[in-house]
């Protein structure tokens, strides 16, 4: 790899700061670390671009599924732990239908994914890809159901099988969509590498001994594929976190190619199936096909998808304003609280507990907690009266009250100098709002 020295040669010393980096010099720092991307810089030149090619390109290659607003992408990772900076791509989910089910089961079961949509924290959690595996061995009963799937779901899809020509045939009918190819092995990889050639597709690689997988990798990219996807086939638990670990320190620590793929993981059906999801949504996997996923197992799935995936240094929030809550009216009191998202949503919960209208103020405090946003300073007086002249509280509410919670309680008399209004602190918890909304009615 390049060293920053050698990566400054080719950047174009402007200096302009664009790149969110003051000078050039530490732009080209970052890239040797691989902390930033060399499309961050408008000015290198088209010869730059290709002598810094291996230099910037990320250790795990991006590989997209599907097209459109139903494309999914995944790999493009550059830590081996989230507190290192982020993770970018979430871990994908999928759902197998078997070509040996009847139509109307085939029908039932996609409309069943297409349906898996969960909101937690203002957020969707959903069911993200269909997988159809070639169970029958028969070519036209596989094609017939990748069919009926397609025109059933917007959601992108993956062809499972190990036989080049039922893949084929089925790229024919939906090669557009751009499925992703499961699987080449040993015994297919030529042919199935010439398939996802010629319709442009992603392909799976698929070996459990990872010297063997290097070097098929490295044959299926002489073919001619960039866009791969390993699957390392685990046999246990343990093999599981070891082998997702190793590939991972490898790619990111070692920048090693040969294995800077994306990871697909296939569940069995039962608890099994969920902790092998559950283990690779901890560690590096990219894709995880299961057998089955019921409703009640997927919530926790997703819950601890979400939680990984987020930026740690950047809180879920809310968009700041006036939410009414039961449908106020001019004679219900106003609320305030800070636009985290979990601080939002447990308010809210609490206020519809109280059935009592409520005008909700959400106030801009970065996305953090109340107590945490007053004493960095990002929850002021001034700051509340800002949002709500903003989003005009005080004309929609003409109570003149105004509900402040209990643990800013000494921001009580500033408030009441800057809005003439009536402050009533609240309690400190939020379970507590329920028992105070009504005792002011």
């Amino acid at each position: 790899m390049p060293t920053a020295i050698e990566i400054f040669k080719h950047l174009p010393k402007k200096n302009c700061g664009e790149c969110k980096h003051p000078t050039c010099l530490a732009f080209a720092m970052q890239l040797a670390n691989q902390k930033a991307k060399l499309e961050d810089c408008p000015y290198v030149s088209d010869a730059g671009k290709q002598a810094l090619a291996a230099s910037s390109a990320p250790p795990i290659r991006l590989v997209k599924v599907g097209t459109g607003k139903a494309t999914l992408e995944m790999g493009d990772e550059t830590e081996l732990y989230r507190h290192d900076k982020k993770f970018f791509h979430p871990v994908r989910y999928s759902i197998i239908v078997p070509d040996t089910l009847a139509e109307n089961d085939v029908v039932s079961r996609v409309q069943k994914a297409n349906a898996m949509r969960f909101e937690r924290v203002g957020q969707i959690m959903a069911l993200d890809m269909v997988c159809v595996r070639n169970d029958s061995k028969d070519t036209a009963r596989f094609v017939a159901t990748v069919e009926k799937v397609s025109s059933s779901t917007e959601l992108p899809i993956i062809l499972a099988s190990e036989d080049p020509a039922a893949i084929k045939a089925a790229c024919l009918r939906i090669s557009a969509k751009v499925p992703l190819i499961s699987a080449a092995t040993k015994a297919n990889l030529t042919e199935m590498a010439a398939v996802a050639k010629e319709f442009k597709c992603p392909l799976v690689v698929r070996e459990s001994n990872l010297n063997d997988l290097a070097d098929m990798v490295a044959k299926v990219k002489l073919a001619g594929i960039e866009d791969i996807v390993l699957d390392f086939a685990p046999g246990t638990l343990k093999e599981l976190i070891e082998k997702s670990t190793v590939i991972r320190k490898l790619s990111v620590k070692k920048t090693f190619r040969g294995l800077g793929y994306p990871l697909l993981v296939n569940a069995p059906a039962g608890n099994r199936g969920v902790t092998m999801g559950l283990i690779s949504t901890m560690k590096y996997g990219s894709i995880v096909v299961f057998e089955e996923l019921l409703p009640q197992m997927a919530i926790p799935l997703f819950v601890l998808r979400q939680n990984i995936y987020t930026d740690p240094q950047v809180p879920i929030q809310v968009k700041p304003g006036l939410y009414p809550i039961g449908n106020p009216t001019e004679d219900s009191p106003i609320l305030f609280t800070t636009n985290f998202s979990l601080t939002y949503f447990t308010v809210l919960g609490d206020i519809d507990k109280s059935k009592v209208p409520v005008w909700l103020q959400v106030v801009d405090c970065e996305g953090l907690s109340v107590l945490t946003a007053f004493a960095a300073g990002k929850l002021t007086s001034e700051g509340v009266v800002h949002d709500m002249d903003r989003s005009g509280a005080r004309t929609k509410s003409k109570k003149n009250v105004l509900i402040i919670p209990g643990m800013v309680a000494r921001m009580s008399p500033k408030l009441a100098e800057l809005t003439g209004m009536k402050i009533v602190v609240g309690p400190k918890e939020s379970s507590g709002l329920p028992k105070m909304l009504k005792s002011l009615e």
